[in-house]
């Protein structure tokens, strides 16, 4: 198991929109992190849209996206979210996670 953490920007107008979506996240979606390695997932949001997100993966960080973009249900939540996000046109949230380097951790 290895402790994941991430980085993300919401666009600041879309801010309640994206936290309603989150209080109804699609089953098979849930469905899909849990067999791609992804296990007590959180997000937290600051005042501007920042996500910091945690995962821990069975792998790692690059596995488990690898494995959730072979889940088509992947394909359809990134393609619905990416207008939330401030990313680059073309690209999905997935594609845009900022993973960030574990510095320590304490019991």
């Amino acid at each position: 198991m290895k402790r994941v953490g991430f980085i993300l920007k919401v666009r600041e107008d879309l801010i309640e929109d994206y936290k309603d979506l989150h209080m109804d996240v699609w089953p098979e979606m849930k469905q899909a992190l849990k067999k791609s390695g992804w296990h007590n997932y959180s997000l937290f949001m600051s005042k501007n849209g920042m996500i910091f997100g945690y995962f821990e993966a069975t792998k790692s960080f690059y596995d488990s996206l690898k494995n959730m973009n072979k889940e088509e249900i992947n394909s359809k939540w990134q393609n619905f979210m990416s207008p939330y996000f401030e990313i680059p046109e073309t690209a999905t949230p997935d594609q845009s996670m900022i993973e960030l380097e574990e510095v320590v951790h304490l019991d």
